[in-house]
């Protein structure tokens, strides 16, 4: 009996984006994969803390999620990140993953 029963082993060449900015209170260092997996959604990870997350328009409208996510202390911080990502995340069209016929 196998222990494991493997879900997916997808192989993928993807876009991955390395951005550093600050704001008035912060630095951020962000890596940003672009990928078809998880609905299209972006990975987003923190590359100061590790913590990552998949991110469309919807998610980044949550500013107390975002906040939770990422540790950031202040709510206008996590503002600021919130506006980071509008201008840099694509809109993604919802697309599903699972076929239920």
């Amino acid at each position: 009996m196998e222990l494991f029963d493997k879900l997916y082993d997808e192989h993928e060449k993807v876009k991955v984006r390395f951005i550093g900015f600050t704001t008035e209170h912060t630095r951020y260092d962000f890596g940003i994969v672009y990928t078809n997996m998880f609905f299209g959604k972006p990975l987003v990870v923190c590359m100061q803390t590790g913590r990552s997350t998949l991110l469309d328009p919807m998610d980044i409208e949550d500013i107390d999620n975002l906040q939770t996510l990422f540790r950031i202390p202040d709510k206008q911080q996590a503002a600021d990140l919130a506006e980071f990502f509008k201008t840099s995340l694509p809109g993604v069209p919802f697309v599903t993953q699972y076929d239920y016929d």
